[in-house]
């Protein structure tokens, strides 16, 4: 769980930031969806820093429990205190928590969003008796990745349908290119040669990939050969032993690395 702070780049897609920024201004949740490594964080990043809003984003898993988001009693000499968790601050302060791959999340762990996804905006602190007003930079943004979530883990209908909801997917080859460039300081012309393997994987129709090329991994790979690193094995290395364990796989992968870079 972090606050972040910091200029960070990000490229639009679409008219994202515009419909975002009105869902802000309505004090509408806002749910993301779209595959691993498109810019979804970063998109959240960009935004908290252009509304001039605090950050708080939550990395949902299995264990995390209520008391993660809203807070707990901690022991601290002969007594005990009140700590508040991520989401209880950010409704407080006004700011925005973000909570990433949100269907990892337990059921039960996620019924404490309902009050505040919906016009009654209030947080009921039921370990305090408190019942919090939601100040009115509070805003709500969750997201998951629809292509890898199981069927067990799918966000209900009833918490779905609380919010305003933006498909993303990874960026046309011109402006990924541009973005991988940016951020990793490689050639222009081998960024592009970058998104065009890229586009290969992910045309590819071998099943023992669960996830694809992203935008992400490309910027690793790009920092890589930027190094100096050969660009077969940085692409090796950041692209084709991430994607798979699956040693088969991994060949498949490699061989089509080797028609953009030549192997060693």
């Amino acid at each position: 769980m972090s606050k972040k702070e910091g200029q960070k780049f990000y490229q639009p897609q679409f008219n994202e930031v515009e419909i975002f920024q009105h869902a802000f201004e309505e004090q509408l949740p806002v749910l993301i969806k779209g595959p691993t490594g498109c810019g979804k964080t970063r998109f959240i990043e960009h935004m908290a820093e252009r509304l001039n809003v605090p950050l708080y984003t939550v990395a949902c898993h299995d264990d995390l429990t209520a008391s993660d988001l809203v807070g707990r009693y901690l022991i601290k000499g002969d007594g005990t205190f009140w700590q508040d968790g991520p989401l209880t601050r950010a409704v407080r302060e006004g700011g925005i928590c973000y909570l990433d791959e949100v269907v990892e999340a337990r059921k039960d762990t996620t019924v404490v969003l309902h009050p505040l996804a919906d016009d009654r905006r209030v947080l009921p602190l039921e370990k305090t008796g408190e019942i919090i007003e939601a100040a009115p930079g509070f805003m709500l943004v969750v997201s998951y990745n629809p292509g890898y979530q199981a069927l067990l883990k799918g966000m209900k209908p009833s918490t779905r349908q609380r919010f305003v909801a933006m498909r993303f997917d990874y960026p046309d080859a011109k402006t990924e290119a541009e973005i991988v460039a940016h951020e990793s300081g490689l050639d222009k012309q081998k960024c592009v040669q970058l998104v065009s393997l890229a586009q290969s994987i992910r045309n590819l129709k071998d099943h023992d990939l669960e996830e694809s090329a992203s935008t992400r991994l490309l910027i690793y790979a790009a920092k890589l050969m930027r190094r100096g690193l050969h660009p077969y094995q940085a692409c090796r290395a950041a692209l084709a032993e991430t994607l798979t364990d699956d040693d088969r796989a991994v060949e498949a992968l490699l061989h089509v690395v080797s028609a953009f870079f030549e192997a060693e």
